[in-house]
């Protein structure tokens, strides 16, 4: 199994920045990806931005591009989501995924994760 702890959520202004990690654990091969997820409420989920774990590779939904960066730091297990200027559209509960399939921690998947964290909130005030 695969356990994920969210960091890093809070509150900025907007056009501010925030530092999301994501900590795992648990068996490698089924952490083959790593994605960011949002839900605002009263939204279904997106996906945010994708990395693979075995060559980098990264995605991002169009709405962030430009403005967000993940990154993974392999020896300490960790994922980050770098935001940079952020919008007051930005705010939602914001988790973390893994799975072995990579396929499945693209934005725009259909077939989600299935690995979760426990997620962490980001506002932006305008």
């Amino acid at each position: 199994q695969v356990q994920l702890v969210e960091s890093g959520g809070g509150s900025v202004q907007a056009g501010g920045s925030l530092r999301l990690s994501c900590a795992a654990s648990g068996y490698i091969y089924s952490r083959n990806c790593v994605g960011w997820f949002r839900q605002a409420p009263g939204k279904e989920r997106e996906g945010v931005a994708a990395i693979f774990r075995i060559g980098g590779t990264t995605y991002y939904t169009d709405s962030v591009k430009g403005r967000f960066t993940i990154s993974q730091d392999n020896a300490n297990n960790t994922v980050h989501l770098q935001m940079n200027s952020l919008k007051p559209e930005d705010t939602a509960m914001y988790y973390c995924a893994a799975d072995y399939e990579t396929r499945r921690c693209v934005p725009g998947t259909i077939a989600l994760p299935h690995f979760w964290g426990q997620g962490t909130q980001v506002t932006v005030l305008s």
